[in-house]
This record gives structure tokens, C-alpha cells and sequence, in this order.
């Protein structure tokens, strides 16, 4: 199951029938199972305050995840910023939605075990983000 939750932010209009089939194609080409994964969309303040308690972090980011999988269950909750993403999408010189859907299924690569901290890994990490947005042109 796959929900969607907002917080400190106005519910957006989203084609989660059509996220929904994509996420589930995603996960099913890397063997993966779906079991629960939650967005929760918000403002950079909801993020930001995430960030600190959970990561001891102090900055603003696009999206956090925490992974839940066991083995090829995939499960965990993703949090998106959508300040963040507005801002990203400006910054790339792309649209809103199309940024949007590379934030989201970035966070399902991560709890695909896909990680992007160094050089090498981001490069894969981009790759398969690109690979995901082109299926998404066929569903």
C-alpha cells in the first residue's frame, strides 16, 4: 500500500493511480515487494525540523527517508519538501511535476538500497531515477 500525507503544506493534486502502477513497476524490476510506504509531503520548516531530531542534521533538503524494508519488502516512509522542490525545479530549469516525480521515485531507489553519497553512487543513482522517469512515459 502506498499513502500520501501533508503536513504544514495544502494538499496538491497528484495522479497516484499513475504513481501508484509506476511505483509498483519500479519496485517489481528490481525484485522488490511492496509493503507499506508513506509520502508525507511538506514545507521546508516541517523538513528541516525532521531533519534535526531524526538525522542531527541542520539544513534544508528535497526529501528524507526512512527505510522500514526487510530483505525485498520494501517499506518505509519518504518525506518531500515541496518549498524545496519548487526550488530545485527553478534552479534545474525543469517543471514542478517533473522534478516532483524524480524526488519521488528517488526515495524509492534509496529503500531499493540504491544510495548516492559518493560521486560514483549518485551517477547510479541519476541513471536509474532517468530509466524510472522513461517508464513513466509508457504507463
Amino acid at each position: 500500500m502506498i499513502y500520501y500525507n501533508y503536513e504544514d503544506i495544502s494538499q496538491i493534486d497528484l495522479n497516484t493511480e499513475l504513481i501508484n502502477k509506476w511505483i509498483s513497476e519500479v519496485l517489481r524490476m528490481h525484485n522488490g515487494i511492496e509493503r507499506e510506504i508513506t509520502y508525507i509531503f511538506c514545507s521546508d520548516n516541517y523538513i528541516i525540523g525532521v531533519n534535526r531530531e531524526y538525522l542531527n542534521h541542520d539544513y534544508y533538503t528535497d526529501i528524507i527517508t526512512f527505510d522500514y524494508c526487510e530483505q525485498n519488502l520494501i517499506s518505509g516512509d519518504i518525506l518531500i519538501s515541496l518549498d524545496t522542490v519548487h526550488t530545485n525545479a527553478k534552479d534545474y530549469n525543469t517543471t514542478f511535476t517533473d522534478e516532483l516525480y524524480r524526488v519521488i521515485i528517488h526515495g524509492i531507489l534509496h529503500l531499493l538500497g540504491f544510495k548516492d553519497k559518493t560521486s560514483t553512487e549518485a551517477k547510479l543513482m541519476r541513471q536509474k531515477e532517468d530509466e524510472a522517469l522513461e517508464l513513466l512515459k509508457t504507463i
